[in-house]
């Protein structure tokens, strides 16, 4: 972009004694131009400029000035229209070119590209025609230039970031100078980490011709973003101009994505307690988040049911975005399957718990009931006792029975030498 501050001066008086035609034909020439530019360094300066003569012009010069002095004219110039004329001071050649290359349309504008802080001073005119006469300085007015500081930034478009989808982004160097083509770098930063370049990117360099003297120079950089790789990082274009002059603008991305809810809680708990459940669901931008229970129509964030409900819901840029559901004193109705719905532009996703109540009754029967287990443990040991003793008891009496001859009786007898021998099984004779 071009700054200007035009200052438009002719040879017209404000007393009326002469109009401008008759100036014109009194000099035989009048002069139209801007009398105070300001731009800034690395970019261009076009100083606007007009004139009428009564001879045909056929070569225009501008001179530079430390001071608006007339014997400036004898130094070197700092621009000729014709080419073959080398007397260019070294420091603005190729640097400066008419707007109007065709110098018999009595168009003196020129255009001072890759600006410098030292080209800032007075521009003086002078044209020339065939004849000796045929020429004229115009001094009684000039072109002050006055470069500063680089301060205007690259423009960066971006369009909206889809998670997947792939996409281009541009940066348009600041100024529309037919000069040197800037160098134009795109630098990418994750938080807590240096500039680095963006993986899987094709970047291409555009240079527009808007006039025959004016360009537009830019950039493109074509990526796939991802939410885990590229959400909320920075990108940076940075234009470099001749002479070391950089500018950069860094934005933000921002980009479009959606995840699955998530529920956390415990799914389990005893009448009289509380059910938190919190619903996360990760997206940019933010969700709407819905509680629902099945077998009910009624929305848990509205309130409409007759318990203590009681619904929050937070964003925040660098989480995931909650809604906590809290019922207070559950009883067994509370019980059931609950569902969480987020709603993501047009995109519905859900996510579901099932809840247990579980009974917890107390019975308040005082200091008997503390010491019901101990009785318990005493009647159990006294059986014991007893069924130990009964067995001893049984085993003494059958041990005193002497068998009668009625009773069949099995022995088992085993010889005592070592000579050869076998059991025998005796039977008593009935």
């Amino acid at each position: 972009m071009l700054v200007f501050i035009w200052i438009i001066v002719s040879l017209s008086t404000n007393n009326g004694a002469l109009g401008q035609e008759e100036k014109c034909q009194q000099l035989g020439y009048c002069v139209t131009l801007s009398t105070t530019i300001t731009a800034e360094a690395g970019l261009c300066a076009v100083i606007p400029c007009s004139f009428k003569s009564e001879f045909e012009p056929k070569v225009i010069m501008w001179f530079k000035c430390e001071k608006p002095q007339y014997r400036c004219t004898y130094s070197d110039h700092v621009f000729h229209s014709d080419k073959s004329n080398t007397d260019i001071q070294s420091g603005f050649k190729g640097r400066v070119s008419l707007l109007e290359p065709d110098v018999t349309q009595k168009n003196c504008s020129f255009i001072i590209n890759d600006l410098r802080k030292s080209d800032s001073g007075y521009y003086l005119l002078r044209v020339e025609g065939e004849g000796e006469k045929d020429t004229f300085f115009y001094t009684v007015a000039y072109t002050s230039l006055s470069v500063k500081d680089l301060n205007q930034k690259p423009e960066v478009k971006i369009p909206p970031l889809i998670e997947g989808q792939q996409v281009t982004l541009s940066c348009t160097a600041p100024g529309f100078c037919s000069g040197s083509p800037p160098k134009i770098t795109w630098m990418w930063r994750r938080k807590g980490e240096k500039d680095s370049h963006i993986q899987g990117n094709i970047t291409a360099s555009k240079t527009e011709n808007l006039t025959a003297v004016t360009q537009s120079h830019s950039s493109t950089l074509t990526f796939k973003p991802s939410a885990e790789n590229h959400h909320n990082t920075n990108i940076t274009c940075r234009v470099s101009f001749t002479g070391n002059e950089t500018r950069k603008r860094t934005e933000t991305l921002n980009v479009n994505y959606f995840r699955k809810p998530q529920i956390f809680g415990k799914t389990t708990v005893k009448e009289g307690d509380d059910l938190n459940l919190t619903c996360s669901v990760d997206s940019f931008p933010p969700s709407f988040i819905k509680w629902t229970k099945v077998g009910t129509e009624t929305d848990l964030q509205s309130n409409i049911l007759n318990k203590s409900y009681n619904s929050t819901q937070t964003f925040l840029n660098e989480s995931p975005h909650n809604s906590s559901l809290l019922i207070i004193n559950v009883t067994s109705e509370d019980a059931g399957r609950y569902i969480c719905t987020a709603t993501y532009q047009n995109d519905t996703l859900t996510e579901e718990v099932i809840v247990h109540v579980t009974s917890n009754h107390v019975t308040h029967c005082g200091v008997g009931c503390a010491a019901l287990p101990w009785a318990i443990a005493g009647v159990s040991l006294s059986v014991n006792v007893l069924c130990m003793i009964y067995i001893w008891l049984l085993w003494n009496t059958r041990k005193k029975m002497k068998p009668t001859e009625g009773d069949p009786t099995y022995m088992f007898l085993q010889k005592s030498d070592t000579s050869a021998g076998y059991d025998t099984i005796v039977q008593r004779p009935r």
